[in-house]
């Protein structure tokens, strides 16, 4: 879930920093420019691992600031495809389940990697897995599902801890548009940017799901025994 990249740039020490080591002075420097932000095709930065290499300090004239070339290792956040993590499911909707693992929200599981067969209660606002229907042989439609028993129903609710495998993740790079116009009378609708990096999951497959799922098969099979 977590790697380590190596970065070089070039990184200011500010004067109000001049009293502190230079090493945790950089350190600092790096964590407020980098941390929380998300590199095109590397992944969210977490926090500065160390530092390789450190040049020597130049002044520049008219800042006042020492600035350093630099290498650096950052831990990154970004699991790996198959990779299997746990997660909390923040919301659901018509489209699938939003999850979070507390830092970082853009994780999602869609229709095709729910199990089958699912549907999405709009009273609950969360889905449910049938066991009974999977065990039947036959898919039924989202009709049939609505009507079934909500005892039978195994519901994803918002706050479950879920066992998810990761599909896919994908990067997007905003490039800055023309600015906007200001049309007299009309409403001008803004497109939603789309999140910088997200992540595809899936929990159609045995052992994938609530937590609260599996851990309670075991004791029913524990039981039996």
């Amino acid at each position: 879930m977590f790697v380590l990249s190596i970065i070089k740039d070039t990184i200011a020490v500010k004067p109000h920093q001049f009293g502190i080591p230079a090493a945790q002075a950089l350190i600092n420097e790096i964590n407020t420019i980098y941390a929380n932000k998300v590199l095109h095709d590397v992944g969210l930065c977490i926090a500065v691992f160390d530092l390789a290499e450190v040049g020597e300090g130049k002044v520049r004239y008219g800042d006042g600031c020492l600035w350093y070339k630099l290498t650096f290792r950052m831990v990154i956040f970004r699991p790996f495809v198959s990779e299997v993590i746990l997660a909390k499911v923040k919301s659901s909707d018509e489209d699938g389940i939003r999850l979070s693992v507390g830092f970082f929200d853009d994780m999602y599981i869609p229709l095709t990697y729910l199990p089958e067969p699912s549907a999405f209660d709009p009273n609950e606002r969360a889905y449910f897995w049938l066991p009974s229907a999977a065990d039947s042989g036959t898919k039924p439609t989202v009709h049939d599902m609505l009507d079934s028993q909500t005892t039978e129903r195994m519901y994803i609710d918002a706050g479950e801890i879920v066992r998810v495998r990761v599909e896919s993740d994908e990067f997007y790079d905003h490039e800055p548009g023309p600015p906007p116009k200001a049309l007299e009378g009309v409403l001008v609708l803004r497109e939603q940017k789309k999140a910088p990096y997200t992540i595809v999951c899936s929990i159609a497959e045995q052992g994938l799901g609530p937590v609260s799922w599996w851990k309670n098969a075991e004791i029913e099979t524990m039981d039996q025994n």
